[in-house]
């Protein structure tokens, strides 16, 4: 057998509807469009937000509203309770941070949030501090130093 011998099986494809070829092949005169209207003429297509004339939704709805701010910094957020895990470290940083999987990227700067409690002294350097994570690490003896 050769390539060119191949054929799909009798009956498993369809001849292609011949449209517009005289009134003896059922399909002449309209094609099978109908009479008139907008589904009759040619480069007929309707848009997905077309409602038969109706004010589209996206239309009726106000504009959006507000602003984005394009340059705002967003930080990896850690809070102490993750934090209180690693009490055996001399000095947490965000690269250890980042080892230990605790941050996913080292290009965001690291900020801890004062969310947890701390029982023992720990040496944090981070790029910022909340104002009760600063209050709670100094409090059990540690220090919160920023880079």
């Amino acid at each position: 057998m050769k390539q060119n011998e191949l054929s799909p099986l009798p009956g498993s494809r369809r001849a292609r509807r011949r449209v517009g070829r005289g009134s003896g092949s059922r399909r002449g005169d309209y094609s099978g469009r109908g009479m008139k209207g907008q589904k009759s003429r040619s480069g007929h297509r309707i848009g997905r937000a077309f409602e038969g004339g109706q004010l589209p939704l996206i239309k009726r709805l106000p504009y959006k509203r507000g602003f984005t701010n394009n340059f705002r910094t967003e930080y990896s957020l850690v809070n102490l309770a993750r934090l209180s895990s690693l009490a055996q470290e001399e000095e947490i940083t965000p690269e250890l941070l980042l080892r230990r999987g605790i941050i996913k990227s080292s290009t965001r700067p690291v900020k801890v949030l004062g969310q947890g409690e701390v029982d023992r002294p720990l040496r944090i350097k981070a790029h910022k501090f909340s104002e009760s994570a600063k209050i709670k690490i100094e409090a059990a003896g540690g220090k919160a130093e920023e880079i």
